[in-house]
């Protein structure tokens, strides 16, 4: 599925309608470049999930837990794992958890990733337009990229 933002208002818009739709256990990997957005599409999500407190970047921390909303919320960012050993993180304790987990820049923990999730490419237009690319892996993500897809319909 492809999707065009215009504007912040719009994706975090499209990211809360997502939220709504999250199940405990879903896995969302968001790529792309730095600030395209990953953050912003995760507060709306939050927003989807009912979470108040505010969303803020995990970069310095890797994992950021919320715990406030309808279901909690891992946000995990391993951009600064890029050159370190990842697998020296051990992240199944998270995976095991009835939780929504979102992951930024996921491919420098591809070999730790559940079998299933839904991945959305966020790629930069311009100064506020976004390209939103999401592909679903498995049959659950299958499901709700389509409950999405009638949501943003």
């Amino acid at each position: 599925m492809k999707f065009i933002s215009s504007e912040v208002a719009v994706t975090l818009n499209a990211a809360e309608k997502l939220g709504t739709l999250l199940q405990p256990y879903d896995v969302i990997l968001l790529n792309g470049d730095l600030g395209a957005g990953k953050t912003t599409f995760t507060q709306g999500l939050a927003r989807g999930l009912a979470i108040k407190r505010p969303i803020k970047s995990p970069t310095f921390t890797l994992i950021r837990e919320y715990q406030t909303g309808r279901l909690p919320l891992y946000h995990m960012d391993m951009y600064r794992l890029e050159n370190a050993a990842a697998n020296d993180l051990d992240l199944s304790d998270y995976f095991a958890q009835p939780a929504v987990i979102v992951i930024e820049w996921s491919q420098f923990i591809s070999e730790q990733l559940p079998t299933q999730y839904l991945q959305i490419e966020l790629q930069y237009l311009g100064l506020t337009q976004r390209q939103l690319v999401a592909q679903a892996v498995g049959a659950r993500f299958q499901e709700l990229l389509a409950q999405w897809q009638t949501a943003l319909n």
